[in-house]
This record gives C-alpha cells, structure tokens and sequence, in this order.
C-alpha cells in the first residue's frame, strides 16, 4: 500500500507523463471539470479511416439482440443475450461459427456475461455474471478448461494482458461496502485473495501472480433510485487497453494508471479538483487513447435517481488542447457521434459505432444518406437482415 500512497503524493506534487517516450519529461495530462471547454467540430473521417460492417445473419443462427462484445483483429464476437449463445463473424461480417453451452452442467456456463478472445491461441473465455470462475472453449465450441478465480466475482472487468495472464477487477470489496453502508442487514462476502481490486490471474488456473495497488479514498459514489428501493453504482470503467500496456481507474482517486507490459504502475492522466475538493462532485470516467487523442467522459455525481448524463471530451495529445466533443461523419448527415471511453474489451487500435437499421432505413428515405453508407442499406432487406450495421474506427497515428 506505501507504494500507491508515495505514487499519489507525487502527484499531487509534480507528475511525470509517461504515456510514451516523448512525453516522459512533460507535466501529467489532466482536464479540469470546473472548466467549460468549447465544443468543436470533427470530421470523422479526418482522424480515421472508417469501415461499415454489416454482421451478415445468412439464418436465423445468425440474428442476435445484444451489441458486439469483442473485436481482435480479425474477428467480431457477439454475444446474443436472449440465448447466450457465442457468434462469430469475420472483420467483413461474414458468420465463421457460434455455440451455446449454456447450463449447468461442468463443461457449461451458467450465462454469458462477458468474453475475450485470444484469437492466436482460439481461446474463449465465457465469464458468468457472479461467479467464481471463467469457461473457456475453442471458438467452435470445444471445452478445453475452467479457470478458478480467487473469490466470486460480482460483475467485475477483466482484460486479457500478455499470453499468460488476465488482468481482473474485483468489485466485491465495493459492493460489500455499499451494500453494508446502505443496509441495516450486514452482509459479508468470502474472500480467499489478497487485498487488492486489481490483481493478475493465470490463463491456465487463475493462480495469481501479481496484485496491483491503485490509490483509493473512502469517497462513497452509489446512488439510490427515485423510489428508494435499489442501490447501485454507475458502471464506471476500471480496466481498459491501450497501446502500451492497460489503463487502471479508480473513479474515487481521480486518477488514471498505466499498467505496463513490463507491469510497471505510472500515472497517466488526472482529474481536478479532487472529488473531496468540488461541490456538486463530478465524476470521470475512464479513458480512451487512440490516434493522436485521449477521449474521457465526466458525470455529475447524483445521490438519487438514473445514471447521470456525461459529458464527453477529447484531448489532442500534440497540442495539449482539450474540448467537448462534436463527432460527424460525412455519409450521415444530420447524426452526432461521440467516442465512449468505457467501450473496453477491444483490439487497442479500433472502436465502432453502432447504427439502427430502422434508423438508417428512415434516414435513407429521408436522403440523409449518402457514399458506402447509402449502398450499404440500400444493398439489405429487412426482412432477411435484422441485425444492425456497425461502422468500425480505426484511428490515424
């Protein structure tokens, strides 16, 4: 713990950038959510190249409700969350293979919450929502393993990290703590790990080999709804890849990390004023590099009530410039975008954007449409093609 604490004070103090070799001398990036930062305009297509994808569903196999829930860099993974079934199309959109082992048997999960895929090795793994464990098939279905994790994880975020080991983050100790500081009823969770949230597990059998200390404050970030009846937390990005290495977030200590390949913990970007330091507390998400820019998102922090509205930021890494975001692309007119930072899970180099096909069929009677985009949706039928169409990002150096 001495090492989070003599990391934080140095932040506090005078910080060194770190995210690559040319900013290593440089002061630590940061936005300041007291500020109003201008909007600006962005052409998407002036910062990436850009491909629409359409997840082809030759059968009904092949339909899905749910959104893509991994990318590597040659394969989509969907989840279809009204089967758990595991799809997988080609970066074209062509179907390549699915499976359902949902169940309860000992080669089976109980359901999909999440995936990775490790497409060198074609190794799935299928993590449960609350449960202490993850699946892992090849991704035509077959079983090859059980991982088993230190504790039950509650709806955590994990990462796959090198050929060896998963990046996890446990939200038990969070939940137990929310839970227990809102609930006359005490209710305790088993933990069989060290004390830490962020730890490094094996890709064999979860042993794990490194536990990873993040500075952290006792600041409480759940919320009650309307009625008074439910307690949670906005789902805030814990764990997100990046070219060089992961970036590690506690919302509570205003400040992102750098988890480097060679598993060195730096300080890579920062929020002011500090939570304890702002009245009405406002909140930052983590964020996202790519391309010559870091994208974040901010939230007012709301004791009641539905998950607060963001505001989202891109900071140009060149010019230190930083401004709220106002995305376009040139075959939609008329549609805004903007980057989410929290979209995880993914091939460093890439994000996408979701399109609805209902959308996009009154856009194109509309003329809204143009270029690829246009003979995209004029080329479907929604009677044989019910899934969306995605535009994949890919970001310019």
């Amino acid at each position: 713990m001495k090492k989070g604490v003599v990391l934080y004070l140095i932040l506090s103090i005078f910080v060194i950038g770190c995210s690559s070799d040319k900013q290593s001398h440089e002061e630590l990036p940061f936005i300041d959510v007291s500020k109003e930062y201008p909007e600006k305009g962005i052409v998407l297509t002036d910062i990436a190249d850009i491909t629409y994808v359409h997840l082809t569903s030759k059968s009904d196999d092949y339909l899905f409700k749910g959104s893509i829930d991994y990318v590597t860099q040659n394969r989509i993974v969907v989840i279809d969350r009204s089967s758990h079934s595991l799809l997988f199309f080609s970066k074209d959109g062509n179907p390549r293979s699915r499976f359902n082992h949902r169940g309860q048997g000992p080669e089976e999960y109980r359901d999909a919450a999440s995936v990775m895929y490790d497409e060198a090795r074609d190794d799935v793994f299928v993590s449960p929502d609350f449960s202490d464990h993850i699946m892992v098939y090849s991704s035509s279905g077959e079983y090859k393993r059980k991982i088993t994790l230190p504790q039950i994880n509650i709806n955590g975020q994990m990462a796959l990290f090198d050929d060896q080991s998963i990046l996890v983050y446990d939200n038990t100790k969070l939940w137990q703590t929310i839970v227990q500081n809102n609930s006359a009823e005490k209710i305790t969770f088993t933990e069989q790990g060290g004390d830490s949230s962020f730890f490094l597990i094996s890709q064999t059998d979860g042993t794990v080999s490194d536990y990873i200390q993040l500075p952290n404050k006792n600041i409480n970030l759940s919320y009650r709804d309307l009625g008074d009846t439910f307690i949670g937390q906005v789902n805030y990005g814990r764990v997100r890849k990046c070219p060089d290495g992961l970036l590690l977030y506690n919302p509570e200590a205003d400040t992102v990390f750098l988890y480097g390949k060679d598993k060195s913990l730096t300080p890579y970007m920062h929020k002011k004023p500090l939570l304890s330091d702002f009245n009405p507390m406002t909140v930052m998400d983590i964020c996202m590099d790519a391309g010559r820019f870091q994208f974040m998102s901010v939230y007012p922090y709301l004791k009641t009530g539905s998950s607060p509205s963001p505001k989202y930021y891109m900071r140009d890494k060149k010019t230190g410039e930083i401004f709220r975001q106002k995305i376009t692309l040139p075959d939609y007119q008329g549609k805004d975008f903007y980057i989410n930072p929290r979209l995880s899970n993914y091939y460093e180099k890439e994000y996408h954007f979701e399109l609805d096909f209902t959308e996009l069929e009154e856009a194109y009677n509309a003329n809204q449409l143009s270029g690829k985009l246009k003979e995209l949706v004029a080329s479907l039928s929604k009677e044989e093609d019910a899934n969306n169409v995605f535009v994949f990002v890919d970001f310019h150096p």
